[in-house]
């Protein structure tokens, strides 16, 4: 007769821990159907990126993958000989649209929002300014110094200021512009020792600050407004970049690409290049969802000072006296600027509490189940 208790209480329990783990089974299920749900809607695709990768870490990773970029393009430029800045520009695309091409096949390419949220044109003219602001980089980079290219990159901060009160009536407030004007100040002192350029190479820089500024506004209000992720976006708009890209070819690269010597090495330092061009757009697409269009300017100024003062510390370089305190007034002015922007985020509600909550309770209800189970496995 005790026997007979004894299995039915085993019977009992067996039960209720097959119920359980029933229980947590279909709480697995909720909880990886809602996290791809997450990811295959343009909503969803949106908070994960902006869980994961937040302002700073957005930043920095675009800041390490502009600092190595010029490394390699130098080496492709000075080491290798490869004198082609549009053809190299277009390789850079290709090979990001490939490898873009392997994610979507994989179906690991966030979801786009829909056809009506965004208008074609819309797509189209961020394809064409994308086209003319990186063409236009590289070719400036090839006739002038670095200094005329900085200098030239002053102007597009009061550019994305200008278009964005008369697009989006988008106001700074007086300390922000104050701290803008600190950096473009200092960055012009770090730089103004180094202003030799091209008559043509000055024109293309010239032409090249309305493109780069409303390609930053783009690409910052698609992804903050209407729900875009950066690689969804990069999807669209790549294949319209590599039209205009091949179109500029013959207009502003120099004759003699097929008798450039296509061996391993140089290949492998090209192709290298472009798998940091990929890295180099991603960082920051997400650094533009993450954070604004004249963030991203600052963070390019300063990526130029600390070169500057990294050159000067660590391998001997000497700028000139002038050049180090420009460099420290626009890391000062940069520094104000951070700590404005940080408290004016601080002030808002985050946008991913919702998600994140959602998540959270999933998470709740599939651990009750599994406590219960361990519970009295526990006292034992």
């Amino acid at each position: 007769m005790f026997s007979f208790f004894i299995k039915k209480g085993v019977r009992k329990t067996l039960k209720r821990k097959d119920s359980d783990a029933g229980e947590i089974g279909r709480a697995l299920e909720d909880f990886r159907a809602s996290l791809f749900n997450q990811f295959r809607s343009s909503e969803g695709a949106k908070h994960q990126q902006q869980h994961i990768c937040g302002p700073a870490i957005a930043l920095s990773f675009n800041f390490l993958v502009a600092v190595g970029i010029i490394f390699m393009n130098k080496m492709v430029l000075q080491t290798v000989q490869f004198k082609f800045p549009i053809l190299l520009t277009l390789i850079h695309y290709v090979v990001s649209w490939f490898l873009m091409a392997i994610l979507k096949a994989f179906s690991f390419l966030p979801a786009a929002p829909s056809s009506k949220s965004t208008r074609l044109s819309t797509l189209f003219t961020l394809g064409f300014v994308m086209s003319l602001s990186t063409g236009f980089a590289n070719v400036s980079l090839k006739y002038n110094s670095i200094g005329f290219y900085q200098m030239a990159k002053i102007a597009v901060t009061p550019s994305i200021v200008l278009a964005e009160f008369v697009l989006y009536r988008k106001k700074v407030s007086f300390a922000k512009a104050l701290a803008l004007t600190m950096v473009s100040i200092g960055v012009a002192v770090a730089t103004v020792t180094d202003l030799q350029f091209h008559v043509f190479g000055a024109c293309v820089a010239l032409a090249w600050i309305v493109p780069s500024a409303v390609n930053k506004i783009l690409w910052s209000r698609l992804q903050q407004q209407e729900n875009w992720t950066a690689l969804s976006l990069m999807w669209k708009t790549t294949p319209i970049t590599l039209i205009f890209l091949a179109a500029m070819l013959p207009c502003l690269d120099p004759p003699g690409v097929l008798s450039f010597d296509w061996n391993f090495s140089n290949s492998m330092v090209i192709f290298a290049s472009a798998i940091l061009g990929f890295l180099l757009q991603w960082s920051g697409a997400l650094a533009l969802g993450a954070t604004s269009a004249i963030s991203h300017v600052v963070l390019g100024q300063f990526k130029t000072c600390v070169l500057l003062l990294g050159n000067y510390y660590l391998f001997g370089s000497n700028p000139g006296k002038i050049s180090i305190c420009g460099a420290f007034t626009a890391i000062a002015g940069m520094s104000v600027y951070t700590y404005l922007n940080m408290r004016q985020q601080s002030n808002k509600p985050s946008p991913r509490q919702a998600p994140f909550c959602q998540n959270l309770n999933l998470a709740k209800k599939m651990a009750a189940p599994m406590m219960d189970i361990m519970g009295p496995n526990l006292s034992n």
